[in-house]
């Protein structure tokens, strides 16, 4: 997400054009969770991350970056959303349900598939962090 920049892109039109019936049922949960634990609205990061608020993180040479707080994309196999260091909680991630992780990103299929209240508890830790 390095060079990733908010665009003037409607989240909206973007999830209506590119993302499945499922997804875009996902995505609108999503967004509702994600702004009501933000209070900001969902704004387009480049071609496909839709995120909330704004952080800054260090590049080399002593610069800056901006990035979205927290976000998510609705992508082909998953819906992968980015929050950070709260996904190093063993012990809350064991109890969300089927999912997958990387460095930062947790990877979903549907969002009915997890408990949406450890995903809340995450949400909310992602901020904080």
């Amino acid at each position: 997400m390095a060079k990733t920049k908010p665009t003037k892109t409607s989240p909206a039109a973007f999830l209506q054009k590119t993302a499945s019936p499922q997804q875009q049922k996902d995505s609108a949960a999503l967004i509702a969770m994600m702004r009501k634990a933000t209070g900001q609205p969902p704004k387009m990061w480049g071609p496909s991350i839709i995120g909330f608020g704004e952080r800054t993180y260090p590049l080399a040479g002593g610069k800056e970056g901006k990035i979205c707080r927290i976000g998510f994309s609705p992508r082909k196999p998953s819906l992968v959303l980015y929050i950070g260091d709260a996904l190093n909680d063993d012990t809350l991630m064991s109890k969300l349900g089927p999912h997958s992780r990387g460095k930062g990103c947790l990877y979903i299929k549907r969002l009915d598939d997890v408990d949406r209240d450890v995903l809340r508890t995450l949400i909310a830790r992602a901020l904080r962090g």
